[in-house]
């Protein structure tokens, strides 16, 4: 069996995993790789940009190299390896894990629990929820299922493929630190500006393949493929992330909805370009965006199998 076979085998494996178990309640590789960034970051950090570089190289470097070694030790033992590249892509994939917070406030909502949704949502988003109302909720939900969708099932796929377990693992340490780090604020606009450009770069294939399957399959939503694909021509340059402007047009399209507006952050609030035509979604629009998720990572997991077995061809 080939490296390619054995990779490919693994991912579907691991994906698999992360359907059936989600991520694991305690002891979470990605949580014991945050808490380790937050007490490097104590040493590390200063108001600089050549700090922010070093502490994003000697993080997700650590982890890109451990997985590199774990690849070498492994690449000629195919069941090892399989086993490997499984568990890799179950602690990087979170697309469960996803749909299960979106629908957690769903049901809130449908319990007319609306100071729970707010606070359930706090999982989900960076924003301020505390002012929404139940349709700026729901828009807020749909917005991170889709970024999310990207951020947390395509693209680790896709560097998976491509890269194997290094691939994923260091894809999923960038993607934290942007997340820890990279936004922007007094603290991190300097520190974090290495971690969120980085993250940027490594995100552009997995948001571009995010979006043409969001467009493929729009109509398991109900939905059509052009209006997805117009929504992202049309809308998606003007947002100030160059993914996730991508995807939220997709979807926005394909589910027939209106995104973006107002959001509040600890920083302030920020303006964001609205994203497709039709009314704002509303708690229906929450289900069917977790369902457009669903299918989204399942056509991604198809594509990096065969990018992975296509490679032991070649």
């Amino acid at each position: 069996m080939s490296v390619g076979v054995s990779r490919a085998l693994g991912i579907l494996l691991g994906h698999l995993a992360d359907r059936r178990l989600g991520d694991p309640r305690r002891w979470h590789p990605v949580a014991i790789f945050g808490s380790a960034a937050a007490a490097l970051e104590r040493r590390t950090y200063a108001d600089s940009r050549a700090r922010g570089l070093l502490h994003l190289t000697l993080l997700a470097g650590t982890a890109a190299g451990g997985g590199l070694g774990l690849e070498l030790r492994t690449r000629n033992h195919p069941v090892a390896h399989t086993l490997l590249t499984a568990a890799a892509t179950w602690t990087v994939l979170g697309g469960t894990s996803l749909a299960s917070e979106a629908r957690a406030v769903h049901d809130l909502l449908a319990d007319d629990d609306l100071p729970g949704a707010r606070r359930r949502l706090t999982h989900l988003v960076g924003r301020d929820t505390s002012i929404l109302d139940e349709a700026e909720v729901s828009r807020a939900v749909v917005e991170s299922v889709a970024e999310n969708t990207s951020d947390a099932v395509v693209a680790p796929l896709v560097w998976g493929a491509c890269l194997g377990v290094p691939g994923l693992l260091g894809y999923r340490a960038a993607n934290t630190l942007d997340a820890m780090v990279g936004h922007r604020g007094e603290r991190y606009g300097r520190f974090g500006w290495a971690s969120a450009r980085f993250d940027d770069l490594l995100n552009l294939p997995g948001a571009r393949l995010s979006g043409l399957l969001a467009a493929a399959l729009a109509p398991t939503v109900g939905g059509r493929p052009s209006a997805a694909l117009r929504a992202w021509r049309r809308d998606a340059r003007r947002h100030p992330s160059p993914n996730a402007g991508v995807v939220e047009a997709a979807f926005a399209g394909a589910l027939g909805v209106r995104l973006g507006g107002r959001n509040h952050y600890a920083h302030g609030a920020e303006d964001r370009v609205v994203l497709g035509d039709g009314p704002p979604p509303d708690r229906a629009d929450i289900e069917r965006a977790v369902r457009l998720a669903d299918a989204v990572g399942t056509g991604a997991v198809v594509a990096a199998v065969l990018i992975a077995w296509r490679s032991a061809r070649s």
